[in-house]
């Protein structure tokens, strides 16, 4: 069990339920906040991170007079090691057992730790057998390298897999890198063939080209890197993003808007708490025609009644209100307010190709949607195009997995989808999360094969249940205490991990939690760049002087 890593302290106190204490043998200055310790007692190892670092003496005195400066530096060392010392603090977070003999392990594997190490137990710095074995192989398939340790700069992977089973987030303050950090995870599940994904792309970041307004340099989109796997879908008559062509274009039939995603527009479009008898009396009298029959109604339209009167006309919304039993003002202040969504340039009578349905086609076959929003970026398109998509795809793997339940020898099991959701605060705050068919999906659609990845800067303006059923967090540098809490919101040890969180560099730095990651770490995130994509796809001129030599060799035509 021995380790090249050398012994860097000696477990002297502790408790299982907050920490144990490390009695520090190194300069402080080589252990920082956050580093990956082992811990070996006998056949066990035990797992855990640095949470704090404290500096005591065996007497105040000595703390208070300054030896260097009186004593020869030789007596002032040795008077160091024996009355003033550095203490660490150790958040045990796995345990594995190996006994030497013949005898079976306890448990099999690193599991959740329930006990603590003896006095006296060493303490060294993980080396990168105890990296792979707690986080895993960084080369094994469906692993992907988001960043490294401080320390020693040990790769640390993410299992892709572990990932896509429940919702996930990454969160940091503007300018921290999160999207950098999204494209590599979104790039991971596209290479791996894990799930397949539907990116609403709001700011055109994700899908074409874009620039590093940092480095003045081009940031590949994922639809150039993976030309076979993506496909670029622009909203309504959408066909350049960034100089790319899109793949097809998005237009939605006024038949596939319902009622419910009207009234999730109630704050957007200032609705009265009329609104839902109103829209209910258009769908009881319309069905799926509502939309189109509200529309082409007018307002304040005259004919002459059998009295000589004036009356409403009966293409007037006043003339509909009476004979629905609806009051007149609320159906024409409801008309007022709906003019936003009726000009809407994407929302046509019937589309011409079923364009929904390729959208949806596509993704059970495991193809990758990019849904660039284009010049339609305001708020309004983005709740009602998405809650609209989302409905749609919930419905559809639903009805998938309860086919493959009933019969799972005949039916395929549904491919797991993951719905990428940016400014994920505006579809799921508190206000909005029973509204949305989103906060749905973090609660429970994950036994349907769907989970979000929700990327934000502001993770306190979030539902509180919907924040604290994520599983895996990536989280970059927050400046706000609120932001802080809801991002550890359901995860245990949430004091330690907020200094964690409190103390990361402002920009390539990252803390990793959660249902993928077996130990709380903070990280050096990698860069998005070349050598990210030679790492991922293989060198491109190196795959090409093997296909030429083999050629040149008559092994291959």
């Amino acid at each position: 069990m021995a380790s090249g890593n050398p012994v860097i302290g000696y477990i002297v106190g502790g408790n299982l339920k907050q920490a144990v204490r490390a009695r520090l043998l190194v300069p402080t200055r080589d252990v920082q906040e956050g580093a990956f310790v082992v811990i070996e007692d006998g056949d066990f190892k035990f797992y855990g991170s640095v949470t704090n670092i404290e500096l005591g003496s065996t007497d105040e005195r000595f703390a208070d007079e300054q030896s260097e400066q009186r004593l020869p530096a030789d007596l002032a060392k040795l008077l160091h090691g024996q009355t003033l010392f550095t203490t660490l603090e150790i958040m045990l977070s796995q345990m594995a057992h190996s006994p030497e003999d013949l005898s079976p392990p306890l448990f099999n594997g690193p599991v959740a730790v329930k006990t603590i190490p003896s006095h006296h137990a060493q303490v060294r710095l993980a080396d990168a057998g105890d990296f792979a074995e707690i986080f895993g192989d960084p080369h094994a398939p469906g692993n992907l390298v988001v960043g490294y340790n401080r320390e020693q700069g040990h790769p640390i992977p993410v299992r892709l897999g572990e990932l896509v089973k429940r919702s996930s987030g990454v969160f940091g303050a503007t300018g921290t890198g999160k999207s950098f950090l999204t494209r590599i995870v979104l790039a991971g599940i596209v290479h791996h063939n894990v799930a397949a994904s539907l990116i609403f792309d709001m700011h055109n970041e994700y899908g074409p080209n874009g620039i590093d307004s940092d480095r003045n340099q081009i940031v590949p989109g994922l639809r150039g890197k993976f030309p076979g796997k993506v496909r670029l879908v622009g909203l309504g008559k959408t066909n350049i993003i960034n100089g790319m062509t899109v793949d097809f274009t998005l237009e939605i039939g006024e038949e596939d808007i319902e009622t419910g995603d009207i009234e999730m527009l109630t704050r957007e479009l200032n609705l009265k708490e009329t609104t839902p008898t109103v829209l209910a009396a258009l769908e009881r009298q319309f069905g799926k025609r509502w939309f189109s029959e509200f529309k082409n109604m007018k307002v304040g339209t005259k004919v002459e009644g059998e009295d000589g009167k004036p009356v409403p006309a009966p293409d007037s919304v006043e003339f509909w209100a009476r004979e629905a039993g609806v009051h007149e003002l609320a159906a024409v202040g409801l008309h007022s307010k709906l003019q936003r969504v009726f000009n809407l340039p994407y929302i046509v009578p019937k589309p011409a190709a079923a364009p929904l349905k390729a959208l949806l086609d596509h993704l059970e076959k495991g193809h990758h949607i990019v849904l660039s929003f284009g010049e339609h970026d305001h708020d309004l398109d983005y709740l009602l195009v998405t809650n609209i998509l989302t409905r749609r795809i919930r419905e559809a793997w639903q009805k998938k997995t309860d086919e493959y339940r009933s019969d799972p020898q005949n039916k395929p099991q549904p491919r797991p989808l993951v719905i990428v959701v940016e400014e994920a605060h505006k579809l799921l705050s508190r206000e909005m999360a029973s509204q949305t068919i989103f906060s749905t999906i973090a609660r429970e659609l994950r036994k349907y094969y769907v989970t979000l990845l929700i990327v934000d800067q502001r993770p306190s303006q979030i539902d509180d249940e919907v924040m604290s059923q994520l599983g895996t967090r990536i989280c970059g540098w927050l400046g706000d205490d609120d932001d802080i809490s809801a991002v550890l919101s359901g995860l245990p040890g949430k004091e330690a991990l907020r200094g964690f969180l409190s103390r990361l560099q402002p920009k390539e730095e990252a803390m990793m939690m959660g249902w993928g990651i077996a130990i709380p770490i903070p990280i050096r995130t990698r860069k998005y760049d070349e050598e990210f994509w030679k790492d991922l796809l293989g060198d491109p001129l190196q795959k090409k002087d093997e296909a030429e030599l083999l050629k040149n060799l008559g092994i291959r035509d």
